[in-house]
């Protein structure tokens, strides 16, 4: 009933998606250019040949997100050309075989082709750049002339290994727990499809029962009256009997036939409803009860002396509208006062719920299917049912139920404002 307070939009996952990637191609651009000139002043690399090494090595973990295994080449080919293209006078004071932004560029190669496909693919980049880089050492002997040198090698072959490997297993958590995270997402949303679901169907084999009530009470006064008319009527003949007869048992079958219908829309955890159903004349006692509860109502009744014989299932439909009317402005409008209308003539049966607004923001409810049941049960018997927020800030239910058989009253006819499409898939707020 009572308007609910916006809440603020999710991010979007693409949003999410284009973060990271943003986020990559930062860090990309950032180690590229980082290693170009360190590798050409500090170890002596030719320019040109930086630049396209460079490139290999730096891109791969861009190639990497949609081709993981020529991106472990490329990235393999250039961890094994790079620490070779270096001149030992100069790369003698300088970390080698890995610079620190090749160094750093084999740390997020392996945590991206480990976060986004798999632990399998990851541990072959980071054996296969571990054990590429260890070559470097053997063919460049020349680096390693001086005790100093190999020192200084293998201390820098154990942290980039370490490093990686470090990245390896946080990449593996992570994305375990990203992939649990979504399962247990499209866990909930699916349950809550379902939740929805039952509860709608539910609320449609409610309607159904009490249809099978108000109808299967009329068959049988049919069948009865069918059945003793030749008692009740004497000097009827041969075929005015049959006739009666066939009535009878056409009555009987229909009941049957209603049972069974009754017996497929029935769950297990259902049964039968012993109390008698409600109608116009218990609407005050429903309003009493809201009240007893704290809540300010007040309540019009117009001309429902004449539609006191109005069809049951008219009734039906009215007392359940205006219940649900109450219990949603209970719930979404707490504090604030309620009005109930209930107004009857010749033709329609009208029914308007208007709550102002709270004096307090409302908690967050999840949505359910009131309102979607509510217009079912008027569209049912020809009327209609809208529901619309109110300039100060509540929220009114109107509703119109035909009473002459045949009629369907229209929008136009009564004042009525048609409620937009999408509410019909939600919880009156």
């Amino acid at each position: 009933m009572a308007r609910r307070r916006a809440r603020p939009p999710r991010a979007p996952r693409m949003n999410r998606r284009t973060t990271a990637l943003a986020a990559l191609y930062a860090a990309v651009v950032v180690l590229y250019a980082l290693l170009v000139p360190l590798q050409t002043v500090l170890s002596g690399t030719p320019l040109p040949l930086t630049f396209l090494v460079g490139a290999a090595l730096c891109g791969a973990p861009l190639v990497a997100l949609a081709r993981p295994r020529t991106a472990i080449a490329l990235f393999t080919a250039a961890t094994f050309t790079l620490p070779l293209l270096v001149v030992p006078a100069q790369a003698i004071q300088s970390p080698w075989p890995w610079s620190v932004p090749a160094l750093l560029t084999f740390v997020l190669f392996v945590g991206v082709v480990t976060f986004v496909h798999g632990p399998r693919l990851g541990a072959v980049a980071l054996v296969l750049g571990a054990l590429t880089s260890l070559t470097a050492p053997l063919l460049r002997a020349d680096m390693v002339a001086s005790g100093a040198s190999a020192g200084s090698a293998t201390a820098d072959l154990i942290v980039t290994s370490s490093l990686a490997a470090a990245m390896y297993l946080i990449a593996v958590l992570v994305a375990g727990r990203v992939r649990v995270a979504q399962e247990l997402t499209r866990e909930r949303e699916h349950s809550a499809l379902e939740e929805s679901r039952r509860a709608l169907v539910e609320e449609r084999t409610r309607i159904a029962r009490e249809l099978h009530d108000v109808v299967a009470h009329s068959m049988s006064v049919i069948q009865v009256q069918a059945s003793t008319a030749r008692y009740r009527l004497p000097g009827l003949d041969d075929a005015a009997t049959a006739e009666f007869e066939d009535i009878a048992a056409t009555a009987r079958t229909s009941l049957t036939e209603m049972r069974r219908m009754l017996g497929v829309l029935r769950t297990e955890d259902q049964h039968a409803e012993l109390a008698p159903q409600q109608g116009l004349d218990d609407i005050p006692a429903l309003v009493d009860s809201i009240r007893r509860a704290g809540v300010e109502v007040g309540l019009v009744m117009e001309g429902t002396d004449a539609a006191s014989g109005a069809e049951p299932t008219v009734q039906i439909a009215a007392f359940r509208i205006v219940q649900e009317a109450l219990s949603n402005a209970v719930r979404h409008a707490p504090g604030a006062r309620v009005t109930v209308r209930v107004h009857a003539d010749s033709a329609a049966l009208r029914l308007v719920v208007q709550n102002a607004a709270p004096p307090r923001p409302p908690e967050a409810h999840p949505g359910g299917y009131g309102l979607r049941g509510m217009r079912e049960r008027a569209e049912i018997l020809g009327g209609s049912l809208s529901a619309v927020p109110t300039d100060d800030g509540g929220w009114r239910v109107e509703a119109t139920l035909p009473l002459a058989n045949g009629s369907t009253p229209t929008t136009a006819d009564h004042g009525m404002t048609a409620a937009p499409p999408a509410a019909a898939d939600e919880e009156t707020p």
